[in-house]
């Protein structure tokens, strides 16, 4: 399988995340604030290496929570 990253919500934040492409692994690559955006929404695609190649797709939700108040 291979996996990517197809769109994410907010549109800007897409750098934020990062994925391994060959175990689906989403990692944090940049900070997040609370105040600014609480909740991120990530697309994700797993395609397969057959021919003709299939795919499916999930949502990842991330709620960011304030720890510091």
């Amino acid at each position: 399988f291979s996996y990517s990253i197809v769109s994410s919500l907010p549109a800007g934040e897409k750098g934020i995340f990062s994925i391994n492409l060959e175990t689906g692994e989403v990692r944090l690559t940049g900070a997040l604030d609370f105040e600014d955006v609480r909740l991120h929404e990530l697309q994700i695609e797993a395609r397969d290496k057959g021919w003709p190649p299939l795919s499916g797709h999930c949502s990842v939700e991330l709620e960011v929570l304030d720890v510091n108040d």
